[in-house]
């Protein structure tokens, strides 16, 4: 009999602040912040795939036992046939065939579980790389799947298999491009490097790149009911945790050694709902006031999300609200120990 899922259609959403001073946190193919246009005003931008990766990576921080996302499948399951007796010729043949069941020279989300499988039954087939089926490879990986242990990023961040559909894990989270909340422009800097063994006057190196500043506006929602059903009810509250923590400490890396970008969340108003997902668009460009951006951003951001809970009226589906860096008695620790009880069953 299969279980019903208590968190059906239900939803956490991050609404974050978060402002930098000199950085560049996200770069484009010439090497400049990243930008976009909206309402006509040009802002800053960093990209959803960008800081996804740096929450994904900072879940380490917090003993998760993540996926491995990579081209070299075949190079993994080697070794893993190689600890069970195979010889290099065999792990290598064995590796190339389990690999060619998913992937075409794409990355491709894998656990070790799964890769330790995969070993084990080409152990058993006598490490025969013609006896390595897809089909069969296929089914074992379904089988053997628990994100609950070593793939919670498969259950956060969705797999999917081009070659086998039925491998396929719908993403419980979705990020959006962080988006600054106001008018932006890149400036230049330029800098020149000492050449220590140089005798003769002037710089050993002359250089120059962009930077900006910004009060980015962060919108993260996570669909518990699907992470439900991809977790198969397990560790829910040990996910809620490692997640929204990572969420809390991950930054973007580029150009951390020389344009270090350390700064935390500012404020966030976070929901556990019902309903459709909701993010607040800054159609309209801030304008500085009190010193920055940072407080007509947080008043734009409530009075936003608080005339969109009247008009949504019964379709907003608010179960709770919690409010962070108003109250310096509402740490982190206490966020996450209240979305924690939404999801103890």
């Amino acid at each position: 009999m299969t279980t019903a899922n208590p968190f059906k259609g239900q939803i956490i959403e991050f609404h974050i602040l978060q402002s930098f001073p000199v950085t560049c946190l996200n770069r484009d193919d010439v090497g400049s912040p990243k930008s976009c246009t909206i309402g006509g005003t040009s802002r800053a931008r960093v990209s959803s795939q960008c800081w996804k990766r740096q929450v994904r990576l900072s879940m380490h921080d917090f003993s998760v036992k993540l996926a491995i996302r990579s081209k070299k499948i075949a190079d993994f399951v080697g070794v893993e046939c190689a600890k069970l007796g195979a010889s290099e010729e065999q792990a290598s043949a064995c590796g190339l065939a389990i690999a060619a069941a998913f992937s075409k020279d794409t990355l491709h989300f894998f656990t070790e579980s799964e890769a330790q499988a995969f070993a084990e039954f080409a152990n058993e087939q006598g490490f025969d790389s013609t006896k390595l089926k897809d089909k069969d490879v296929q089914k074992l990986a379904k089988k053997v799947l628990n994100p609950a242990v070593d793939g919670l990023d498969i259950a956060l961040f969705g797999r999917m298999v081009a070659q086998a559909a039925e491998l396929n894990v719908e993403a419980a989270c979705s990020f959006a491009h962080a988006i600054s909340t106001h008018k932006v422009s890149s400036e230049v800097e330029f800098f020149t490097a000492v050449d220590d063994l140089q005798t003769e006057q002037g710089a050993g190196h002359m250089g120059s790149l962009e930077f900006n500043s910004a009060t980015y506006y962060r919108y993260i929602s996570l669909n518990l009911g699907q992470l439900y059903d991809s977790l198969a009810g397990q560790a829910m509250p040990e996910a809620i945790e490692s997640f929204s923590k990572a969420l809390f400490l991950a930054v973007p890396n580029a150009r951390q050694t020389t344009m270090s970008g350390a700064s935390a969340w500012d404020f966030a108003k976070v929901f556990v709902r019902k309903g459709q997902r909701l993010q607040v668009p800054f159609e309209t460009a801030v304008k500085a006031k009190d010193g920055g951006f940072l407080q007509p951003s947080i008043q734009t951001l409530t009075n936003y999300l608080a005339t969109k809970e009247k008009l949504h009226g019964s379709l907003f589906g608010k179960i709770n609200e919690y409010t962070f860096g108003e109250d310096e008695n509402f740490s982190i620790d206490d966020l996450v120990v209240a979305l924690k009880t939404h999801v103890e069953v």
